[in-house]
């Protein structure tokens, strides 16, 4: 139901045959949104899709709240940047 292939979302894992990835099922969880709620927001998505993302990170939670805490900080890395620049003027 997960898939992990590289040179597809980066090699991120993501539910399969689809382009949604695990950590973005993760994302809507951990703002307070139920498998139900998640799957009104991808209807093109199974509860049990859902669950299997669900599932998966649980098994995987370490690694991955690594990989999302260093994309986390590498966007906030380039938003400072970003900042920095406008007030430059560059």
């Amino acid at each position: 139901m997960i898939s992990r292939t590289p040179g597809i979302k980066s090699g991120t894992p993501h539910i399969a045959g689809t382009g949604v990835t695990v950590r973005t099922i993760v994302r809507w969880y951990k703002l307070g949104m139920s498998p139900e709620d998640i799957v009104a927001e991808y209807p093109n998505l199974s509860l049990a899709q859902i669950y299997g993302a669900l599932a998966y990170y649980h098994a995987n939670q370490q690694p991955m709240d690594r990989e999302m805490a260093a994309e986390e900080a590498e966007s906030d890395r380039i938003e400072q940047e970003h900042l920095r620049l406008e007030k430059s003027g560059e």
